[in-house]
């Protein structure tokens, strides 16, 4: 974060959102003054917590996206809700506190993916040596079946093996060992990679048993291993798969099995608290319109159990208990028939930074198409290319593109950056049903293109026809 100052995460967030640049900053002093807050004195960090932001906007203008890339940018434990799935403490729907435990749970699984990345290099040697194992197995003593009664009778002691013997097995020895030298060198070589092999693998299906009291699943259902531990042994299934499969398997088990989870656990709770993001989609829908009857009733409920968590409350996870104080929340809404003054007092004080976004121009569809490092052009263009033929676009072409989809976004549901989607589906829908029976290697969309797929001079006013 050091290097991250406001100016270049903007910088950042630029190369996948077009304009918003409102937004974007207020997202980069909130990131940055995170960083600041780390270097304070012991006895002033307590004291600053985040400022927490609201997006209004409407759908696909990028709200989701700026809290996303710049929850990636800095590696920040990230989750998206919905407001509309919480429901007042009392009716059926889920629990507000679990937004927390599903951000605790991306954290751990943030770290632990960390952690198998160090011992990757270990991991990875165990595996290989599970697959010779298996293409040669080590000798290993054959124990008999033995009932109840037999453990309490002197075992009978095995005879001496005769020279024979000795030499027989010393020869066996001696082959396989060369073999599994020679196996060594193909496994490493590359050479083994489609062959199939069986190996045990953890059966997952069996290894949670969910228990619930009363209402609240998230919060009441548990691993029953976390309980009893080895006296619940990791059960195991077998399985045929190609070695190249199985070593990705075997790799993620040895992983696993290197780490120590109490530490994953210890370190993902302590950066869920100190750098979560929670964004909150739809907050809009919560507010009530003034009444205080119908579904408003339950809507302020929601948004008083809401509060808390927001305020900074500590909250009971299965991995332990987490403060909310200085997770960062980001609230997002079009709030077309609301607004924020709406919202109940104590709330709209925990959102002291409010942003308004643009709806998007004819110019921003043809930046979002060009300038934008996952433009859908780009995705499409790699998609077909998948079928040796190259997709090229002419200037005249995207601009046709934006504004097609510009007018259907004006004439229907503005539905935002989206609506690209649509419109690209509909323009290569029939190349992309036959371009696996193309002779060319490059297949070039222009404006003659664009217009014979969409008729706009000749139909106007009948857009929905080729559109959704």
């Amino acid at each position: 974060m050091k290097e991250l100052t406001p100016k270049k995460i903007v910088t950042e967030l630029n190369r996948y959102i077009i304009g918003q640049q409102a937004a974007k900053k207020a997202v980069a002093v909130a990131l940055r003054n995170r960083y600041r807050r780390s270097l304070l004195p012991a006895d002033l960090i307590d004291e600053f917590t985040p400022k927490n932001i609201i997006l209004i906007g409407p759908t696909g203008v990028g709200k989701t996206e700026i809290a996303r890339r710049m929850a990636k940018l800095i590696k920040a434990p990230f989750i998206k809700v919905e407001a509309t799935k919480f429901t007042e403490v009392g009716y059926v729907g889920r629990d507000v506190e679990s937004m927390v435990r599903d951000l605790v749970s991306t954290s751990i699984r943030n770290v632990q993916q960390e952690k198998m990345k160090e011992v990757y290099v270990e991991a990875e040697k165990n595996a290989n040596k599970i697959i010779l194992d298996v293409l040669v197995p080590s000798k290993k003593i054959k124990e008999t079946l033995k009932t109840p009664f037999d453990i309490f009778m002197k075992p009978t002691p095995p005879s001496p093996p005769t020279q024979n013997e000795l030499a027989g097995d010393t020869e066996k020895e001696q082959s396989k060992k060369e073999k599994r030298e020679a196996l060594s060198k193909e496994l490493e070589a590359g050479a083994l990679e489609d062959q199939m092999i069986e190996i045990e693998v953890d059966d997952d299906g069996s290894k949670t048993i969910g228990i619930m009291q009363g209402m609240n699943s998230d919060s009441m259902s548990f691993n029953m291993n976390d309980i009893l531990g080895d006296f619940m042994p990791q059960k195991k299934k077998k399985k045929n798969v190609k070695i190249s499969e199985a070593r990705k398997i075997l790799i993620n088990q040895e992983a696993q099995k290197l780490i120590d989870m109490d530490q994953v656990n210890e370190l993902g709770i302590q950066d869920a608290e100190q750098n979560g993001i929670i964004f909150i989609d739809e907050i809009d829908k919560i507010i009530g319109n003034g009444n205080n009857q119908g579904p408003d009733v339950s809507r302020e409920g929601v948004q008083r159990d809401i509060l808390p968590i927001v305020e900074g409350s500590t909250i009971n996870t299965k991995y332990g208990p987490i403060k909310t104080d200085y997770i960062l929340f980001i609230g997002a809404g079009a709030f077309h028939v609301s607004k924020i003054a709406d919202m109940i007092p104590e709330l709209q004080g925990r959102f002291p930074i409010s942003v308004q976004l643009d709806s998007l121009t004819e110019e921003d569809f043809i930046e979002i198409l060009t300038h934008t490092e996952n433009s859908v052009i780009k995705q499409y263009q790699e998609l077909i290319r998948t079928e040796d033929i190259d997709l090229i676009f002419e200037d005249e072409a995207i601009k046709y593109i934006a504004k097609i989809a510009y007018l259907q976004n004006e004439e229907d549901e503005n539905i935002g950056a989206r609506r690209l989607h649509t419109v690209m589906e509909k323009l290569l829908e029939e190349i992309s049903f036959y371009a696996s029976d193309y002779e060319q290697s490059e297949f070039t969309i222009d404006l003659n293109y664009a217009e014979r797929i969409f008729h706009i001079a000749d139909k106007h006013d009948n857009y929905q026809k080729y559109l959704l």
